[in-house]
């Protein structure tokens, strides 16, 4: 297992503690296999030398499974289960974006989930962005997201 790949792992538990929270997504082979199915660009990273540096997560899904998600009557588990694959989505969740310190402030967060919205969005008509941030910096990437891609911002309270 490469050394970036154990800091990002570190990072993800230190950031998240998933372990703490039986809402949250805990991100194993199965939850990436049923996000693969929502579509491709679910998962995006980018790689620097020995493993990966930057980690998004984004979840398509519909409006009202979003404002279930945005009033605290699901979790993250829960509106994983009621998203089916091969439906038409209209939002998404920008569920994680995890960047080990010596790559933030460069912009290859912002860029690479807007990547991965623009592949989303080739197939799907995405009218909505939303989040649960958990950082300062959360907060600054989704506004700069939505700011660029015209998209609403909702947020579910922390």
């Amino acid at each position: 297992m490469s050394e970036n790949f154990q800091r990002m792992i570190r990072l993800a538990n230190d950031t998240f503690q998933v372990h703490n929270d039986p809402q949250q997504l805990d991100v194993d082979d199965e939850i990436i296999a049923r996000l693969q199915k929502l579509h491709p660009e679910t998962l995006a990273q980018h790689i620097k030398g020995d493993g990966p540096v930057i980690w998004v997560l984004l979840i398509p899904t519909t409006a009202e499974i979003m404002k279930y998600f945005i009033a605290e009557k699901i979790g993250e588990n829960e509106m994983l289960d009621r998203t089916q694959p091969g439906v038409t989505y209209d939002s998404i969740y920008l569920c994680s974006a995890l960047t080990l310190p010596e790559y933030r402030s460069k912009g290859l967060t912002r860029k690479l989930t807007i990547g991965a919205i623009e592949k989303i969005r080739k197939d799907h008509p995405i009218k909505n962005l939303f989040v649960w941030n958990f950082s300062k910096e959360g907060s600054w990437l989704s506004n700069a997201i939505a700011f660029q891609q015209e998209l609403p911002l909702f947020e579910r309270p922390r």
